[in-house]
This record gives C-alpha cells, structure tokens and sequence, in this order.
C-alpha cells in the first residue's frame, strides 16, 4: 500500500502545476512565493517529490512534472474546484468565500467521496469561476476564451471565467451584477485609460476599469 502524499507535499505539486501554463519549468523562487515560504524549504521539498518519482528537478533551471506527478496534481485541483462548486451550489456561500475551504477539503483523500460528490453536482465542467474542473481522468474541457479588453465595441459576450480572482475583485463584480454566463454587450472601449464600456441584456450600462477587464475571460456570443 503506497504512502500517501502529505499537505505540504501535495500543495507545492499544485503550485508548480499552476505555473506551469507560464513555462515550460517552474522556478524556485517562483514555487516559494506562491506558497509564501522560504526558497530553502522548498528546495528540500523538491529533492523529496523528485524522489518520488513527481517531478523532474534540475538545479537552477527550475523543475517539471512528470505524468505521476501532473495525474497527482490534477487530482488536487479536481478536488478543489469541485468543493468550490459545492459549497457555491449547495450551502449557498458567496464565490468569494470559498476558496480557503476548498483548500482545506481538497486534501481529504478518499477517491470515494471525490467521484460520489463529482455524482451528485451532476459532472460540472467548470467551477464558480470559471475554471475548468478535471474529470476523474484528468481531462479537462477545452474552450476559447480572450479578454474582456480585447473585445470590440459591438461586441457581444458572455463571462467565461475570472482569471487570478481574488476575494476583493469577486466582490466587486457582485456589486456590479457580473456572474459566470453573464450575456454583455461591449460598447466602447476607451484608448485614454482602456476602461470597457458594458450594457447587459437588462440593467443599465455601467463601465469597467482595464484593470478588471483584463481579468474577465470571455466568449464571443
């Protein structure tokens, strides 16, 4: 019977999971600051995942995963967006309280309670962000998406995704009505400051910063 991966363990396999999409390896110092811990202690860490055969670690070039090491990360984040999806869902918490919860419940082991909770959402393919949840293969559904200030004026959309969310701007789309599947219409989008002007399909038009809009990941209606 195989040991299982302890928390610290399986939190930095999610970490340089999800800094992989900016490269080929992940850093170091880029592991240790997402983790916020100290660049040494993850050095030991990586000596220990890459005797496990999870990751591929070459000095000073950063590490990769190998495909143990990427199906037991997916499993982590399959685990935490559905949890997410969960308690959005079903106990009714606001999308941006969740995502400390989730951390906490994603690393309950039981393959079991995993795929029966997967069950019983009815197989959602994504989270309340947006993100894509893995499926008990770890595949994950491919679509298209591009940023909200990318979008032309006349342009119509629908909110896909809410890419590097935090709790504060999750707040800020709610005081502005802004969910995942939301239907918009770009109006304008201005070259002075690059803020978006938006009209739902009911409601009066509002605007957004760039800086938002930057952050919303869209489809094109």
């Amino acid at each position: 019977m195989k040991t299982p991966l302890t928390r610290s363990e399986e939190d930095h396999l999610k970490a340089i999971h999800a800094l992989l999409p900016q490269g080929e390896r992940a850093g170091t110092k880029d592991i240790a600051e997402r983790l916020d811990i100290k660049a040494s202690s993850v050095t030991v860490m990586l000596k220990k995942l890459a005797a496990k055969g999870l990751l591929r670690h070459a000095p000073y070039h950063g590490v990769s995963l190998t495909p143990k090491g990427t199906a037991a990360a997916l499993k982590l984040v399959r685990k935490h967006r559905l949890w997410e999806t969960f308690l959005v869902d079903r106990l009714g918490f606001g999308w941006d309280e969740v995502h400390d919860i989730a951390e906490q419940l994603e690393h309950v082991s039981s393959d079991k309670l995993t795929d029966r909770l997967d069950d019983y959402l009815g197989h959602p393919g994504f989270d309340p962000h947006g993100d894509p949840i893995p499926d008990r293969n770890g595949r994950i559904v491919e679509r298209t998406t591009r940023a909200l200030h990318t979008c032309a004026a006349g342009t119509r959309v629908r909110i896909a995704a809410v890419s590097g969310s935090t709790d504060g701007l999750l707040r800020l789309l709610d005081t502005k009505g802004l969910r995942i599947g939301i239907q918009l219409t770009v109006q304008d989008v201005h070259a002075f400051d690059g803020s978006v002007d938006l009209k739902p399909r009911t409601g009066a038009a509002f605007s957004l910063s760039k800086d938002v809009a930057e952050r919303l990941l869209v489809e094109i209606v």
